[in-house]
């Protein structure tokens, strides 16, 4: 008479060996982070089109095809979703904002400079629109709108080096007043942009380059940079 088979037991727990958790499979790879980006591009529409406040769980299950209950594995409220993909795109942000500010942007003409500079950050929130949206609202969680508040500074410091880098001697209260003067002008125009698509989106891209370039032109077009880039 054949033996019963014997249940299978997970090697270690047969010998009676501790597993850590930090080894243990986690619940977000593979399909769980397949999960997680499809409720995060989910919740990127509602929160375009209806705005944080008047968003739910429930409206951002809808768009992702899933249960309420599916997205109460993942994100315990709105506020932690919010949370999640808007800490994924100031990230996405930060690496826009290092393709643009680079040295060797900073040598060349003011026209190409501008197209350097200027074309990762539209096309970043081209591809993103609900950044402007989530990032400007009033009604954002703290955690977002504090790392937001810090990359906005950042920017507005990597403006005034560029202008510093034309104009060393130009005094520092004048350099503040430019760049945020020029990030201001930037952001009107990003949200034309944003609000259009196809050829008319391109024709507002000109229009901002168009807008940045004669602003700077007087102060910094015919310029030699005092020392070269990246020294």
């Amino acid at each position: 008479m054949r033996a019963p088979a014997r249940i299978c037991q997970p090697r270690s727990r047969e010998l009676g060996i501790h597993v850590p958790d930090e080894v243990k499979p986690r619940r977000r790879q593979a399909r769980g982070e397949r999960r997680i980006a499809q409720l995060l591009d989910a919740a990127a529409t509602v929160f375009r089109t209806t705005g944080y406040t008047a968003a739910s769980t429930n409206a951002i299950a809808r768009e992702a095809h899933v249960s309420p209950g599916t997205l109460y594995q993942y994100f315990p409220n709105k506020e932690a979703i919010a949370v999640e993909l808007g800490e994924r795109l100031l990230h996405r942000m930060r690496e826009a904002h290092g393709q643009a500010f680079t040295p060797a942007n900073f040598d060349l003409p003011l026209a190409e400079m501008l197209d350097a500079i200027l074309d990762p950050m539209i096309e970043f929130n081209c591809a993103h629109p609900v950044f402007l949206a989530l990032m400007h609202g009033s009604d954002v969680p703290g955690r977002i709108a504090e790392e937001h508040d810090a990359l906005h500074a950042s920017l507005l410091t990597r403006v005034e080096e560029l202008l510093g880098h034309y104009l060393p001697d130009m005094p520092a209260a004048d350099r503040t007043r430019t760049a945020s003067m020029a990030f201001a002008l930037f952001k009107a125009g990003l949200d034309l942009v944003i609000g259009h698509e196809g050829e008319e989106r391109e024709a507002y891209i000109r229009e901002l380059k168009q807008v940045m370039f004669r602003y700077l032109e007087p102060v910094i077009g015919h310029v030699v940079p005092a020392t070269p880039a990246g020294t």
